[in-house]
């Protein structure tokens, strides 16, 4: 464990850019700097999600759409991200989609969701609003 989380910094980030995860979504964690683009965002919610960072997870998510809290669940374990589509979401724009499978395990069963995301850039951070699940 590290100051970034339960993610080891020199373990393979969960998000599979290939960086290790104190180069690439630990940062973004901590709170040292900020996703540049909306698929950086997601691929960091992902890596959230498989560190059960509900803190992260809330403060990247837009007010407007924002739960009052998460209940992640420990025994779900996050296996692989693939990005299929990225729309807009760029350094210069102000909205952006994102279309991903994550796979994952529960209970002994494997399983897939399949969503696209809508991401806003305002004040210069990108935020998380909805996404549509298939």
């Amino acid at each position: 464990m590290t100051d970034h989380g339960p993610v080891d910094d020199d373990a393979r980030c969960p998000c599979l850019t290939g960086l290790p995860y104190g180069e690439c979504c630990g940062p973004l964690h901590a709170g040292q700097r900020t996703a540049a683009t909306a698929e950086a965002l997601m691929r960091s919610r992902y890596s959230a999600f498989a560190a059960l960072d509900e803190p992260y997870l809330l403060a990247s998510w837009h007010p407007t759409t924002r739960p009052a809290y998460l209940e992640l669940d420990p025994d779900q374990r996050w296996l692989r991200l693939d990005v299929l589509a990225v729309t807009g979401g760029g350094i210069f724009d102000t909205s952006g989609t994102v279309e991903f499978v994550a796979t994952y395990r529960h209970d002994g069963h494997r399983g897939k969701l399949r969503e696209v995301s809508r991401f806003v850039r305002e004040a210069g951070r990108w935020f998380y609003v909805d996404g549509d699940v298939e």
